[in-house]
Order: structure tokens, then C-alpha cells, then sequence
């Protein structure tokens, strides 16, 4: 019988794939080489490390990761080792352009400016970032993209005009939103992607918001940027996660524990799309699986800027998380893993 190892904080899945197969449920961040060596397969988080540690000598033939990223997983192990990587890659797209939204508002009361008044500097142009960049233009912003691939492939840029270099985005917008995924090498890697020079780019007042990485934005640089007056920032990926730097997060205008992306809706795309790949490499009949008894679909909408900022506290008071974690930094892993996810409304 075919057994999967399933990150036991993964939502909504329990009961779904055991009359199929063998599911042994383990905390994500304890899953080690004895618990699958007679797996066929992993459902996991960013949270379990995929490497030839863990897997050389197992069984293993298929990864589910329920994330839109994958630098836990040695993806050049595994295509040496056979093993297929599946990602749920747009999953929670709607969620993070809530926390963006929500982190727009609150800085925009804070700081006093409309959206007619600045321009919008967007790195990274797939699923979040786009949807970032049309709901920018939507709300008013002018818009800027960067994207090095997605303009050499020749893609449409989402908003606004053509792409840009990164240096241009840094001397021309107000307000710099990074949506990459981490890559450490070849010609677009992006690891430090904003770094010392970057900053020293950066016109005054700039806002930086980082929902990829927490390695696309070297930290030093950020906190020596913000202690200059040259950016403010927030914050909600970070390097070295759990353990935040205590820099970043005091000069931080708004910090939030990784869970940009944490809706009832992005759970349950993530899960639904790690079952469907799992159903169909095993041949299982839950192609077309979702949690509807638990979660409502979201329709997506056009809101306009002056509705958003009006009515996205009552579904994200994004201001209560960051002073959660600014009192509690010990507590990021809790706060994340605890976290009761919101519900999507546009």
C-alpha cells in the first residue's frame, strides 16, 4: 500500500487521502530519514528540510510541498533521484494581495498620502506580484514592473508601462513591493537582491514591502536604510526564520510573522492542489478535491482604493498582528503556527 507522510499542520486534509493509502501525520519540522524511509511520498511545509538527509535511501517518489515556494526542497537532489516536486504555486496569491492592501492602508493613514500621489515599484511579476501590480494601477498608483525573466520570455507586463531594471525601480518609486522567489544563483538569483547598493538608490521616504524571502532583502542593509530615514518598512518574511532579527523588527512600521499569505482560502488551494498532484500520480480519484464544507471559494472583485482602505481592517487588522510580534519575537513560530486565518473578500 502506498504510504505519504503528511506535515500534520497542513489544513483541511486529515480523513481525505486515507482511503487510498497509509498516512502517517508528524509535526513538520520533526519529519526525519526514519519516518520516510518506507514513504512514497511527502506532503509538506517550508518547515521540513528535502535534501539527501532526509531522503537518500527512502522510498520516496513525490513531493507535494503546500507552499508556492520550494527552496526547502534540493531540487537538484531529486532529479537525480528520480523523486518529482509538485509546488502549490499561486495558491494564496489573493491572501498576500490582502496583507499588501492592509499594510498600503495603514501606511498611507500614517503617513498621509494618497495613491495618486506616489508610484509603485513591484520586483517579481508571477501570481502575487501581478495581481499587486493590477490592483496598484486599480487603486490609483503608477506602476512599475521588474521581472528579468518574465521580460526576456517577452510576457505582458501586468500594470503599467514595460519592465524596468531593478536600479530603475529603486530611483523612481515611493513605494518598492518585492514578490520573488528565492533563487541563490545564475543570472537572476535573488538572494540580497536588495542590498547596500540597492538602498543607496532608494529615494528618501521610500516604503519597502517584503512578502517573498526573507533573504531577498538583505537584512543589515534594510535596518541601516531605516535607521538613515532613508525607507520605512514592512515586513513580513525575514532570514534566519524563527529567529527574527531584533534590529529589524523594533525600526520595522509593520511586522507580521510569515503570514501574508495565511487565508482560509490560500490553505485550502494549497492543500487541494498537493492532494490533486498526489491523486494524480498515484491514481487516486480526488482530482477535483476541495474542502468546500469548510472553506467558501473566493470571487474575486475590483474594490477601489477608498473601499479597501475602509474596509480591510474588519478582515485584517494588520496593525494588532505587528504588535503581537513586536511584544512577543520569541513567540514567531507560535504566532504563525497558531495563526487564525483570514478570510478573503476581493
Amino acid at each position: 500500500m502506498v504510504k505519504i507522510v503528511i506535515d500534520d499542520a497542513i489544513p483541511y486534509v486529515k480523513g481525505v487521502l486515507e482511503p487510498f493509502c497509509e498516512v502517517a501525520y508528524i509535526d513538520g519540522r520533526a519529519i526525519g530519514p526514519r519516518d520516510v524511509r518506507d514513504a512514497d511520498a511527502l506532503m509538506v511545509r517550508t518547515r521540513t528540510r528535502c535534501d539527501a538527509a532526509l531522503l537518500a535511501g527512502s522510498r520516496v517518489r513525490v513531493i507535494a510541498t503546500a507552499t508556492i515556494g520550494y527552496d526547502h526542497i534540493d531540487t537538484e537532489f531529486c532529479r537525480r533521484a528520480g523523486i518529482r516536486i509538485s509546488t502549490a504555486a499561486g495558491c494564496n496569491a489573493r491572501g498576500v494581495l490582502q496583507w499588501f492592501g492592509a499594510a498600503l492602508a495603514y501606511a498611507s493613514a500614517i503617513q498621509e498620502w494618497r495613491p495618486g500621489e506616489r508610484t509603485l515599484g513591484v520586483v517579481g511579476a508571477g501570481n502575487v506580484g501581478s495581481l499587486s501590480a493590477v490592483y496598484g494601477g486599480l487603486w490609483g498608483f503608477r506602476v512599475l514592473c521588474c521581472d528579468p525573466p518574465r521580460r526576456r520570455a517577452g510576457l505582458p507586463v501586468p500594470a503599467g508601462e514595460g519592465y524596468v531594471p531593478l536600479a530603475e525601480i529603486a530611483r523612481r518609486c515611493d513605494i518598492i513591493t518585492f514578490h520573488t522567489p528565492l533563487t541563490l544563483d545564475g543570472p537572476d538569483a535573488t538572494f540580497h537582491l536588495a542590498g547596500e547598493e540597492f538602498f543607496g538608490m532608494v529615494r528618501p521616504g521610500t516604503l519597502i514591502l517584503n512578502a517573498s524571502r526573507g533573504e531577498v532583502v538583505d537584512t543589515r542593509a534594510l535596518v541601516g536604510a531605516v535607521t538613515a530615514d532613508r525607507c520605512s518598512a514592512v515586513v513580513d518574511t525575514w532570514e534566519h526564520e524563527p529567529d527574527i532579527d531584533p534590529a529589524l523588527l523594533r525600526c520595522a512600521l509593520l511586522a507580521t510573522p510569515h503570514i501574508a499569505g495565511y487565508t482560509a482560502q490560500g490553505k485550502a488551494n494549497a492543500t487541494a492542489m498537493s492532494v490533486t498532484a498526489l491523486s494524480r500520480f498515484f491514481g487516486f480519484p480526488l482530482d477535483d478535491w476541495y474542502p468546500y464544507t469548510e472553506v467558501q471559494k473566493t470571487v474575486p472583485r475590483a474594490i477601489g482604493w477608498d473601499e479597501m482602505r475602509e474596509t480591510v481592517p474588519a478582515y485584517f487588522d494588520i496593525a494588532a498582528e505587528s504588535a503581537r510580534l513586536k511584544a512577543r519575537p520569541e513567540d514567531f513560530e507560535s504566532l504563525r503556527t497558531s495563526y487564525r486565518y483570514r478570510q478573503e473578500y476581493f
